[in-house]
C-alpha cells in the first residue's frame, strides 16, 4: 500500500505496538514500513515515533500530527461520503438553460412540478435568447431544438417537433396562398434571427425532397413570440415550431401554409455535458422530463398528443 496517504499510514502505525505489527494491515513488509516512516520523518523534518526493540511511543510532534491529521482524515471521509450520497440522492443546485419561449411556456411549469416532487433540489432556470455553452456557463442541462451541437454533450430525446408555415387568414385573403415553396420568395415573410445561422434561409422538406428557400420581408426579430404576434396580426408568413403555434392553428387565428412542407429538424432534446457519472439530480430531472413529454414523441404509444 505504497499509495496510502501519509496521514492514513501514520494513523495505522500509531494504533500498533510495533512496526512489525502494523506491516500486515498496511500490506507491506516490516523493512518497507520502516523505510516509509523514515521518509515521512525526513520530509517533515521531525521525529514522529520513538522506537525501541520492544515498543513505540509518539513524540510530541507525532501526537500533534496524529491528532490534527485524524481530523483532516475525518473531514476527507465526510466530504467523500457527501459526494457519494449526492450521486445516489437527488439534492443540491440544478442549473438549467433554455430559450425564452419554450422555457417560459412549457419548461417553467414542468420545473415547478419537479421541485414539488424533489424538495431537496434547487433549480436555477436561466432563459436566454441564444443557447448557452453548458461547460463555459457551468450549466447542468440545456433544452435544445434539433441535433446536439457537438460531441462534447450527450442528448436525451424529449419530444418530436417540427416547424410549420402559417399565416393569419387576413394575410392569405389579401396576398393569396403560395402554391409551392419557391413562391415564398415573393411573399412577405416574417423571419426569426436565431443563433448564428442565416436567418432568412428556410429549410423545408415534404418527406421526399429537401430544399432551402431564401425569404424576405419587412419584419424580423430575435424573439419567436414577437414573430408569431406579427403573423397573427396579418403581417406575413412565419415558420415556427408546432409547440408554439398549435393552439393558434386550432382556434383559426393562424392557418397552415404549404402544409405538406415543414422543417423537421426541430425535435426537442435535453443535453448535458459528457461525464463519467451522472449526479442523481440530473438523472431524475432527465427521467421526469422524458415522462412529462412522452406523449409528444414518435416512439410513444400516445403519439398524436397535441401541443
Amino acid at each position: 500500500m505504497d499509495d496510502t496517504p501519509d496521514l492514513a499510514f501514520f494513523a495505522v502505525l500509531a494504533r500498533k505496538p510495533s512496526l512489525a505489527a502494523a506491516a500486515p494491515e498496511l500490506g507491506l513488509s516490516p523493512p518497507a514500513v520502516s523505510r516509509r516512516l523514515a521518509g515521512l520523518e525526513k520530509r517533515l523534518g521531525v521525529r514522529l515515533l520513538n522506537r525501541t526493540t520492544r515498543r513505540m511511543s509518539l513524540t510530541p510532534e507525532g501526537e500533534r500530527y496524529l491528532e490534527e491529521g485524524g481530523r483532516i482524515l475525518r473531514d476527507i471521509e465526510a466530504l467523500e461520503r457527501s459526494l457519494s450520497e449526492s450521486r445516489q440522492r437527488p439534492r443540491g443546485l440544478l442549473r438549467i438553460n433554455a430559450t425564452f419561449g419554450f422555457g417560459r411556456r412549457h419548461l417553467a411549469p414542468a420545473v415547478s412540478d419537479f421541485v414539488a416532487l424533489y424538495p431537496e433540489i434547487e433549480v436555477m432556470l436561466e432563459l436566454t435568447d441564444k443557447p448557452l455553452d453548458l461547460t463555459a456557463h457551468a450549466m447542468d442541462i440545456g433544452i435544445r431544438f434539433g441535433l446536439p451541437p457537438d460531441a462534447r454533450v450527450l442528448a436525451r430525446p424529449l419530444a418530436t417537433n417540427r416547424r410549420v408555415l402559417c399565416a393569419a387568414p387576413s394575410y392569405v385573403q389579401a396576398h393569396g396562398n403560395p402554391a409551392a415553396p419557391r413562391d415564398l420568395a415573393s411573399h412577405r415573410c416574417i423571419v426569426i434571427r436565431e443563433n448564428n445561422a442565416a436567418y432568412n434561409n428556410w429549410h423545408l422538406s415534404d418527406g421526399r425532397e429537401q430544399l432551402t428557400v431564401k425569404v424576405r420581408g419587412p419584419l424580423s426579430s430575435n424573439h419567436g413570440e414577437v414573430a408569431v404576434d406579427w403573423a397573427v396580426a396579418g403581417r406575413g408568413i412565419v415558420l415556427r415550431s408546432l409547440w408554439d403555434v398549435a393552439g393558434l392553428l386550432r382556434t383559426g387565428q393562424l392557418v397552415p401554409v404549404l402544409p405538406a412542407w415543414t422543417d423537421p429538424s426541430a425535435d426537442i432534446h435535453a443535453i448535458y455535458p459528457q461525464r463519467h457519472h451522472l449526479s442523481a439530480k440530473v438523472r431524475v430531472f432527465l427521467d421526469f422530463m422524458a415522462e412529462r413529454f412522452a406523449a409528444y414523441r414518435n416512439d410513444s404509444p400516445q403519439t398524436g398528443a397535441s401541443w
